[in-house]
């Protein structure tokens, strides 16, 4: 007997093999233009089930969690038809007669699985894509928000009908069970040890993935940089949400001159930003990740590092504010993993090769953040590391630029997001020749190999 997530894979890939593959672009696009006006209509509600997850005040949920699906609806809304138009190449000589192009064919059904730090953001956002491109989609949202992902049952449930879109509840067991499934392509958000199960999984069956990770991000400030403006940037990009993203600042690598000015510029933005008397301030997602941090905080003490700010803590909430530790080495346990929490340590460099050896030594992060007026050290540092994203003089927007291909490298992810990118992952380029009836130019070098033939071979191989 099948289980559930058998029979509604097998609705879905019937839909999609009957209905939903040849659907046109009007008629997807129609499907976002519905989207955005739930989204639009139910506000009130996506902000009050989010803060009841883990108390994500309503300024925040509007910056990140829903203006971002909004601009990609309105991106895809206004660009599907270009993206999806079949794209002409070109050919050459001895294609003579020929005509190609690409054609974009949604890839087919797919499941999206969703992290719990922004649990309508990076659930939806996807989704978008996978509209856009003509698929199916299985949502799994995050057990750990689970309001959230009620919310997002309901709109899906009044939107569409389950074999054209469904979310799935439950914890890894369920995610297990559906990664068993052939699907045609999977989105997954969350950590690299989970990716690489997700990326396993799917190698069972050759599915194409997209995998969203983190990494260990660098915000690097040389001796050129304008300290008021870093330090408000860094504050704002590392501690919004609590820390709990997963292109926030992991840590700073600042230019010995300029730590001491750093340190006490850094501490006055987090008493303006987020002062301790500020009771709306984003909360840790539960009591397994708030008890990760406090030991983690306090590893990292024990081992040298100097609390210079914050530290405060309380159990009951899950609260822990936004917090400056010092005194940190590459040894360092904080130094080890993505923090993915308010802690924010520093180190102190001499000169910019010290920096990308650090960098270089780490895994490729998703995100690398440079402070600099210094042209020349920005050429330095884009030249000499890789990261998915970097962002100049500013932390943590690069994933709202919607122009912008998001994603990670290696460690840090496979597969880019957002607009055309996300179109295209769910999309398979599909290759088309049509050739002409009777003399081509590549019966001249078909068999039989005469005389001829073989001089007209040779002479085009290595024709320069």
């Amino acid at each position: 007997m099948k289980n559930p997530h058998q029979i509604l894979f097998d609705l879905q890939k019937a839909f999609f093999q009957k209905e939903l593959k040849t659907s046109s672009i009007n008629e997807r696009l129609k499907k976002l233009k519905s989207l955005k006006k739930w989204i639009v209509n139910n506000e009130k509600f996506i902000c009050e089930d989010i803060y009841k997850d883990f108390e994500k005040g309503r300024e925040e949920v509007l910056l990140t969690e829903i203006k971002p699906i909004i601009d990609e609806i309105k991106q895809h809304i206004s660009h599907l038809a270009e993206w999806s138009e079949a794209k002409t190449v070109s050919a050459p000589l001895a294609f003579w007669g020929t005509k190609s192009h690409i054609k974009y064919e949604p890839k087919g059904v797919t499941l999206i699985i969703a992290p719990w730090n922004y649990p309508f953001n990076l659930c939806i956002g996807p989704l978008v894509s996978a509209i856009g491109a003509g698929c199916t989609a299985i949502l799994k949202p995050s057990e750990h928000t689970p309001n959230t992902a009620n919310l997002i049952e309901k709109m899906i449930s009044e939107l569409f009908h389950e074999k054209e879109i469904s979310v799935v509840k439950g914890g890894v067991s369920v995610s297990s069970d559906l990664l068993e499934l052939p699907f045609d392509h999977i989105f997954f958000t969350g950590s690299p040890l989970v990716g690489k199960i997700v990326m396993s999984a799917a190698s069972k069956n050759l599915t194409s993935v997209t995998l969203e990770l983190g990494g260990r991000n660098p915000t690097i400030v040389d001796e050129t940089a304008n300290l008021k403006d870093t330090a408000q940037k860094i504050v704002w990009g590392k501690f919004i949400n609590s820390g709990q993203t997963c292109i926030a600042p992991n840590y700073i690598l600042v230019h010995q001159s300029k730590a001491a000015d750093l340190k006490k510029k850094l501490i006055e933005q987090i008493e303006i930003q987020f002062p301790i008397s500020d009771k709306t301030r984003t909360k840790i997602v539960n009591s397994l990740h708030f008890g990760r941090l406090t030991s983690l905080l306090e590893n990292t003490l024990n081992n040298g590092g100097k609390l210079i700010h914050g530290g405060e803590n309380d159990t009951e909430t899950n609260f822990l504010s936004p917090t400056l530790l010092d005194s940190i080495s590459i040894e360092n346990p904080i130094f080890q993993e993505e923090i993915f929490g308010p802690l924010l340590p520093i180190m102190t460099y001499n000169n910019l090769t010290e920096v990308v050896d650090i960098i270089n030594n780490t895994e490729k992060p998703l995100a690398l953040y440079l402070f600099s007026k210094s042209s020349k050290n920005q050429n330095f540092i884009l030249n000499n590391t890789s990261a998915g994203t970097t962002a100049i003089n500013e932390t943590t927007v690069q994933f709202a630029q919607p122009h912008l291909p998001f994603g990670g490298v290696n460690h840090s992810g496979i597969g880019k997001a957002h607009g055309e990118f996300g179109f295209q992952e769910f999309s398979n380029s599909r290759s088309v020749l049509k050739q002409r009836v009777g003399f081509t130019t590549l019966k001249t070098i078909s068999p039989p190999y005469t005389n001829f033939k073989k001089k007209l071979i040779r002479f085009i191989t290595f024709k320069v």
